[in-house]
């Protein structure tokens, strides 16, 4: 089995938000890694991952950072696989990661979800993997299904609250 997904943390204090993805990926049976790697302690570590993700045989890469949230833009930087960044409150409510990892300059896209949005990257990644693989296309499906059904149970459950001024 060979990863097809790279989630990426600055440090394995951002484990709590980025597991997310990685019990998504563990879920759907998508084969996936994760490894810390800093933008700032670790330049030439990240730049290895980078350059050669493609060719290990990455399709989507989540990078989650917080504060100075260089993270994303600078993997997006050496490679053309795509990139989504997930915002990690770390400081300033994670606005300052969000802000850092969604203005890319020209050329260097980086697809962000919302802070600590890792679960969500996780299914952008998938769907993304998706456009060219039907078994997870019905995967990413029947979790969507589930999302649905899990509502419709919550509506019948709602029905059995009563207020006295409740009407429905």
């Amino acid at each position: 089995m060979k990863a097809i997904v790279s989630i990426i943390m600055g440090s394995t204090s951002d484990l709590k938000v980025m597991e997310k993805a990685a019990v998504f990926f563990n879920d759907l049976e998508i084969p996936f890694e994760i490894n810390a790697l800093s933008a700032h302690r670790t330049p030439e570590e990240v730049e290895v991952f980078a350059k050669n993700a493609e060719n290990n045989g990455i399709k989507v890469i989540i990078a989650g950072a917080g504060m100075a949230a260089h993270l994303p833009g600078v993997i997006a930087s050496m490679t053309t696989v795509p990139v989504i960044g997930v915002p990690i409150n770390a400081t300033l409510d994670g606005m300052d990661a969000l802000l850092a990892i969604v203005q890319m300059p020209p050329g260097i896209p980086v697809a962000t979800v919302g802070i600590n949005g890792a679960l969500n990257a996780g299914i952008l990644a998938a769907q993304m993997i998706a456009t060219g693989d039907t078994e997870i296309m019905e995967k990413v499906r029947n979790h969507k299904n589930t999302l649905k059904q899990k509502i419709v149970k919550a509506n019948e459950e709602l029905k059995a609250v009563t207020y006295k001024y409740k009407v429905n």
